[in-house]
């Protein structure tokens, strides 16, 4: 039977909840068990896809085409195996199939309630896990903050199962915030105190507290928690803000949080964390032997979150390269052929990011065009390779008036097109060309050096792709077509040959750069920056 581990959050949003869960997930897993992490988001929407980045940071894709929340990237890197469409649920999807069988009548008649009917899909979806695989451990991450209107339902349903699993077999962890109040001085309990008390109102006791703090929490405030929130203490633990989110496993190992999980779950310890790459990884991070600049150049930039797996795969391909990346963020649509040089001033790469949309687009086309005639390094994701491919078209190959259908749906040269299985798509969500697809790398290319290998598997998120009317065109004029998708003939990727690294991908290799795999376009990307 497995074991589950509940994750919620109170006094404030943004507390990391995630990582939390996925340092959990690490040290369980370093320790010998099976470990997998689902998310339970609040939200209404079925899925992230059709959200705004401003609105909820980047769409997490899963090798099985789910449009997913962030925080399954962090579990993924954190674990190194890939999640799937089980391990994010949302409130949407969870009311879309209650009443798709009400509609169906398999209620018999009676009325459709949030108690016992929805609490009871929910349940159904946290176990779920458990008997498609054979997990040991089963984390469970709630979106939102106790309290919320929305996140009702969740903790109800956490009640109930903890009384029909056990005290043995399903613990909650419970993520609050000790503020610092300069003014008197002093670390304060209260808020806290009273995200416990609303917990427990609920029918919920937490049975480990995790405290994110700006300061150490001395044993009178451990002892004070301990005996306004019903737990011994050892089992209120300080989580201080980290350098790196790397570090928290790190840091919770040395408070003992996993001993503590694996006592209260009653489980057979089976031997020492085996942390040595990880550890390996963190002193790398922090002695790097380089320094550059990336510039990034997107519609989003404002909120980091929006390109949060870019992020992350720079600093994997950093270490890997012995080398701190850092990510300079450019506006695309402040970028104009005045201001360019003076924006990319200084950079020693340039990543055009993925986005939809024509806000911003003729930016990220000066920005390629600048990163190909200075030699600069270049890699394009998604509508990045789009604009290199439409920047080519232009200045290279003397197609006037060349753009994507996506931007102008009367250019004179579609270089990049609507994919046909989309034509007659008219709905938006979970639609696109999704999840993981072969593809097949060209001999002596440069795509082939970099992954060593004649195939390749990627996760896709588009549905725009490069017109093959115009391939001969391309190859001709000296840009290669160097990964072609071997059922539908898809360019996958593009390259310049004669240029000091200039790649652009179709799909998103950001999504599967790890801590113990750093992606190999990102690593020889860097590498290139650093010569």
């Amino acid at each position: 039977m497995a074991k589950y581990i509940f994750v919620t959050g109170g006094v404030s949003s943004s507390l990391g909840k995630g990582i939390i869960a996925a340092s959990v997930a690490k040290l369980l897993q370093a320790r010998g068990f099976s470990v997998t992490i689902q998310k339970l988001d609040p939200y209404i929407n079925i899925d992230p896809g059709t959200l705004n980045p401003y609105e909820h940071g980047e769409c997490y894709v899963t090798e099985d085409g789910a449009e997913t929340d962030l925080d399954l990237g962090h579990y993924e890197r954190f674990l190194n195996i890939p999640t799937s469409q089980a391990n994010n649920v949302t409130t949407g999807r969870i009311y879309q199939t209650v009443i798709n069988k009400e509609r169906a009548g398999d209620f018999l008649g009676k009325t459709v309630q949030v108690v016992p009917h929805i609490t009871n899909e929910i349940k159904r979806r946290v176990q779920l896990l458990a008997k498609t695989n054979e997990y040991d451990i089963i984390i469970t991450e709630i979106g939102g903050t106790v309290g919320d209107i929305e996140s009702l339902p969740y903790i109800e349903a956490l009640r109930q199962l903890r009384w029909e699993l056990g005290r043995d077999n399903c613990i909650t962890v419970h993520l609050t915030l000790i503020p610092y109040l300069s003014a008197a001085g002093e670390l304060k309990t209260k808020p806290t105190q009273h995200s416990v008390k609303e917990l427990l109102s609920s029918g919920v006791q937490p049975d480990i507290l995790v405290c994110r703090t700006e300061h150490p929490l001395d044993m009178g405030i451990r002892r004070k928690l301990s005996l306004f929130c019903n737990l011994d203490p050892t089992s209120v633990i300080e989580a201080r803000d980290a350098e790196s989110i790397y570090d928290v496993p790190i840091l919770m190992l040395k408070e003992k949080l996993d001993i503590s999980i694996i006592s209260k779950l009653r489980l057979v310890d089976r031997h020492e964390p085996q942390l040595d790459k990880w550890k390996s990884f963190l002193g790398l991070l922090k002695n790097p032997m380089h320094e550059i600049n990336i510039g990034l150049v997107g519609k989003y930039i404002e909120l980091q979150d929006a390109y949060k797996s870019i992020h992350e795969a720079f600093v994997h391909a950093g270490v890997a390269n012995e080398c701190k990346v850092n990510i300079i963020p450019i506006q695309s649509a402040q970028l104009t052929a005045n201001n360019i040089g003076t924006k990319l001033d200084n950079i020693h790469g340039v990543l055009v990011a993925p986005g939809f949309g024509e806000r911003g687009i003729e930016g990220k086309i000066l920005a390629v065009q600048y990163a190909r005639e200075n030699n600069i390094p270049f890699f394009g994701i998604c509508l990045g390779m789009q604009c290199a491919v439409v920047e080519y078209a232009r200045n290279m190959l003397n197609l006037e008036g060349a753009s994507s259908l996506e931007m102008d749906e009367d250019t004179p040269h579609p270089v990049i097109t609507l994919m046909e299985e989309q034509k007659t798509v008219d709905k938006k969500g979970g639609t696109m060309r999704l999840g993981a697809y072969p593809c097949q790398l060209k001999a002596g290319s440069k795509a082939k050096e970099i992954y060593r290998s004649k195939e390749i598997s990627e996760r896709h998120r588009h549905r725009y792709e490069f017109n093959n009317n115009y391939m001969q065109q391309y190859e001709e004029g000296g840009m290669l077509a160097s990964g072609i998708n071997p059922e539908t003939n898809l360019v996958e990727i593009v390259e310049i040959p004669e240029h000091k690294w200039f790649v652009g991908v179709q799909f998103h290799p950001e999504y599967k750069s790890t801590v113990e795999n750093p992606h190999p376009l990102f690593v020889g990307f860097v590498g290139a920056c650093i010569d």
